[in-house]
């Protein structure tokens, strides 16, 4: 099954359905990243970190948000999806982006430390579009006030 490519005006509309996710997690006292995939103007996947929870270090939003959208449209590529993430995903979540043959990326903000761009900037797969910084103030705050309250 493929799905038409979102346009850019949507871009913050459905960030703001992964910035929901990602206080979810915060609720649940797990790092708040969120997740949705998009397809067709439609949400086809929600997540949040689990890795407390699960006590799964590969249970980030991102993995988790590419399980449940190639399990609904029954296909391990989502080439004409976009991923939205509150936070630039990690050198794994990169790989299984690029795996997925995933469309398009929007995510809001950096992550200087553990982002993909900072060790593995060729990690998705060359066709995968990438947009930036997409609510990035309101993404970046959540992971303050979270890390904030850890110390």
């Amino acid at each position: 099954m493929t799905c038409g490519v979102d346009h850019k005006e949507g871009d913050a509309f459905y960030m703001r359905h992964a910035l929901e996710e990602a206080k979810e997690a915060y609720r649940d006292n797990e790092v708040p990243v969120g997740a949705v995939v998009v397809c067709k103007g439609r949400i086809i996947a929600r997540a949040h970190n689990l890795t407390e929870r699960l006590k799964d270090v590969t249970a980030h939003a991102e993995m988790q948000a590419i399980t449940a959208a190639a399990n609904f449209l029954g296909g391990k590529y989502l080439n004409d999806c976009t991923l939205y993430v509150t936070v630039e995903p990690c050198v794994m979540c990169a790989g299984a982006i690029a795996w997925a043959q995933m469309g398009r990326l929007v995510f809001g903000a950096p992550d200087v430390k553990r982002g993909y761009r900072q060790y593995a900037s060729q990690a998705l797969h060359p066709r995968t579009e990438v947009v930036e910084g997409v609510l990035a103030e309101e993404c970046a705050e959540l992971m303050r006030r979270f890390f904030q309250g850890k110390r």
